[in-house]
């Protein structure tokens, strides 16, 4: 490996702007960024690490978001009708139906937030407030770096999301691999830039289509009470952790969770292929993350057969809802918030097994199947 290196590859106050850059290491690890070009990627600028273990790849033109991650030959991310990645300037975020964000979703993961991260909501005159999950994931960073010690490789990625008059937000995003692993971890710091207080939420949006998720997949977490989002998905409550086969026309389902975490919060949840042979392990920590969604949209391939594994600051309902529950992060005036995830790909048998395992040994000995939306939870119940 070599000695420690920094490359800054984007910083707009110094006016540095990298297009196209490449970078390899001793042992057949490379990095490279590019712009891409053409149709509705051209101008996104991508960001990827590549070896023969394990590869992915990250957008700092979309919050600093990760395209997709192989482990190997095998991709873990799904594919999504939009064919991204698209640039923010083609997702129309604040259009009257609130959902414009759809339009730009197709990641592996993908931040929601930092404002709001749930569903939109309208004022009293009818005029969007906030967006389906917030703008984080279609605001471009303002600075990116690259940062190598010995075999541990850093991206680092500062974006803002400031509005005169309103909130003035910063996150910086650390995205950490270690040569050798299929896993990353993702440290974000969210700054408020302002004097004056505020709250945030936050969302990670972490999904998986095929070759991962297939009719007899299953989700394995340490839950202490699950939740149905609504009347349809209460009404296959009792399989809400397993998946079908590609379903045309499969109206999408949420679930939301309570996870145990051990003595210092940690947990994890994972999800399996049918045969037990390929999975992904989401680790965070519930005292930072309380909340977890489980979003299966298991419709035909061809118009995104996904699961989202979501764990979060709050569910993903209205903010002013989620205000109401207590349910926001308060982040006090030039003060700091941090949030880490991490992503294990599991591709193979035995570190399927384990990682199933070890959210065994989380699992407490009571857990709550509730049959119907609870009001406390759920807009609208």
């Amino acid at each position: 490996m070599m000695p420690p290196m920094t490359w800054t590859l984007t910083d707009v106050d110094a006016g540095i702007f990298e297009a196209n850059w490449k970078t390899e290491l001793a042992d057949d690890v490379i990095i490279e960024k590019r712009s891409l070009q053409g149709g509705k990627q051209h101008g996104v600028d991508s960001l990827k690490v590549s070896s023969d273990t394990f590869s992915f790849e990250v957008l700092p033109t979309r919050g600093m978001n990760i395209w997709k991650m192989w482990a190997g030959d095998f991709e873990y991310g799904w594919k999504s009708p939009t064919k991204g990645p698209v640039h923010p300037s083609l997702v129309p975020l604040m259009e009257p139906s609130g959902l414009g964000w759809l339009d730009g979703f197709d990641e592996v993961f993908a931040r929601c937030g930092i404002e709001s991260n749930g569903a939109p909501e309208f004022g009293a005159d009818g005029k969007l407030v906030h967006p389906l999950h917030g703008k984080i994931a279609n605001t471009p960073a303002r600075k990116v770096s690259v940062e190598i010690d010995d075999d541990i490789v850093k991206i680092v990625g500062v974006t803002e999301e400031a509005r005169f008059h309103f909130m003035k937000l910063r996150l910086t995003s650390t995205i950490t691999w270690k040569v050798g692993t299929t896993s990353l971890e993702i440290e974000d710091e969210v700054e408020n830039l302002s004097a004056q207080d505020a709250d945030i939420q936050m969302l990670y949006h972490i999904n998986f289509g095929v070759p991962l998720l297939d009719g007899g997949s299953q989700v394995v977490a340490p839950i202490k009470s699950v939740v149905p989002r609504n009347d349809h998905a209460a009404s296959s409550i009792e399989k809400w952790q397993d998946y079908s086969a590609p379903t045309i026309g499969f109206e999408e389902q949420v679930y939301f969770l309570e996870l145990a975490g051990d003595d210092c919060g940690n947990s994890q949840a994972v999800l399996k292929n049918a045969d037990e042979s390929k999975g992904v392990a989401i680790r965070f920590n519930v005292n930072e993350l309380p909340c977890f969604s489980l979003w299966k949209n298991t419709a035909a391939t061809e118009d995104g057969y996904v699961t989202g594994l979501e764990p979060a600051t709050n569910f993903p309902n209205p903010k002013s809802f989620e205000k109401e529950k207590g349910r926001v992060v308060p982040l006090p005036g030039l003060g700091k918030h941090s949030f880490r995830v991490g992503i294990d790909c599991l591709d193979s048998p035995a570190t399927v097994s384990k990682a199933v395992a070890d959210v065994k040994k989380l699992e407490p000995a009571d857990a709550t199947l509730n049959e119907r939306p609870l009001k406390q939870w759920c807009d609208g119940a």
